[in-house]
This record gives structure tokens, sequence and C-alpha cells, in this order.
């Protein structure tokens, strides 16, 4: 463990708004919509976990990190970022990540008609590592509208979202620090999103992703 973490080369720096230790959820009525097109859409709310700080340090003590290697066309590579996956039979690290996975299954029942099931993490040490654009298309991703929602604590990263076809602009989200961004609809399918690296000394962010069964 301790030699996939000792890479860190940016300590977190805390938030001053996220002081407390207790990690807590505030109300999902702050959920802010914006419609990309193409069926696609993001709900984003700033703060949703206050004490995302303290869950930050707990995460990384306590969740079975493992780095991953991938073919890359000719060559097998590093994957620039640790992982843990918690399947739904699977108790989640701590409390507070149960707790909201039932919050947002139970605001989002009406429209994803299940509930979010699944639980992956990723842990950004530092700048160098990111994730490429894609789009969460392995299984049901792939031909129905889904829906994802991460939740960020740590310092922020950007996140990109671009349509995969057509015209329009990237949109771009900062996210750490208790934030939430929820991607659904078409938004895996016809959208990609990406965590870009950057050469800006950035502080470590963990993301959880909730999903539906069958959806990664």
């Amino acid at each position: 463990m301790q030699g996939i973490l000792g890479n860190m080369s940016t300590p977190l720096q805390g938030c001053l708004f996220d002081a407390a230790g207790t990690a807590e959820l505030r109300p999902l009525d702050g959920l802010r919509r914006s419609t990309l097109g193409q069926g696609a859409w993001i709900d984003v709310l700033p703060g949703w976990l206050t004490g995302a700080d303290a869950l930050f340090d707990r995460l990384i003590n306590e969740v079975p990190w493992h780095a991953e290697r991938r073919r890359m066309y000719d060559r097998v590579v590093d994957v620039p970022r640790l992982l843990s996956f918690y399947d739904e039979d699977d108790p989640l690290p701590d409390p507070v990540l149960a707790e909201a996975r039932s919050a947002l299954s139970a605001h989002y029942a009406a429209e994803l008609g299940e509930p979010l099931r699944t639980a992956g993490l990723c842990y950004y040490r530092d700048g160098h590592d990111s994730v490429a654009w894609h789009g969460d298309t392995i299984g049901r991703g792939s031909t129905e509208d889904t829906l994802v929602a991460i939740l960020s604590v740590g310092a922020p990263r950007a996140l990109l979202l671009r349509p995969r076809r057509g015209r329009g602009g990237t949109v771009r989200h900062a996210l750490g620090h208790g934030d939430l961004i929820v991607m659904g609809g078409s938004c895996q399918r016809t959208w990609e999103h990406a965590v870009p690296k950057t050469n800006r000394p950035v502080g470590p962010r963990i993301s959880i992703q909730f999903r539906p069964r069958g959806v990664r």
C-alpha cells in the first residue's frame, strides 16, 4: 500500500469552509440541471458533502487501492490513477457513502427507475494522474439512457465533457471538497468526459462514482 500511495507529490490543502470533522450530506434540492443536447444532461451541486476533507483522509487509509495496467494499442501501460471497486453486495468503506448512494437513488427514482448499486473509486494523486476521454459504455450504458453520479473529495480537478459527434463546445467543472455532478440521459453514449493531466501544482483528489447495475 505504501508503495503505490507514496508518489503523491502535493499534499491536500484543506478547504476553509470544510473544517468540520464529521462528513454530512446537504439536501439535494440545490441541484442545478444543464441540458447538454442529444438527450444528455448534467446536474451539479457544489459542496453537497460537508466534512469532505475528513472523509478524504479516511478513504486514503482504509480503501484497498490498487494500480492497474491496460493494453493500449500495441503495448501495455500503467493506468494513471489508483482504483478500487465495490460491487452491490460489498460494504462501502464509509457509512456516509452508503447514505449518499441511498439519497441519490431516492432522488432519481422516478427518472432512473432503479437504484444505484455499485461504487467505483479513483484516486488522482497529483496532476500527472488522469483519465482519458471516454463514456461509461461497458454494459447497458452503450445502448440505454442511464445515470452516473460522481462525488468528489480532496482538491478540485477539472472534469471536462464534450459531444462525441457534431458541434458543441467543451463543458468544464472543477470538482472537489464534496462537490457532486450527475451525468444522465444519453450522456454516456453521446458525450465523453475526461480528467486531463495538468502541470499545475494540484493536490490529490478522490472521485466516487455511483452507478446502476450493469453500467461501468
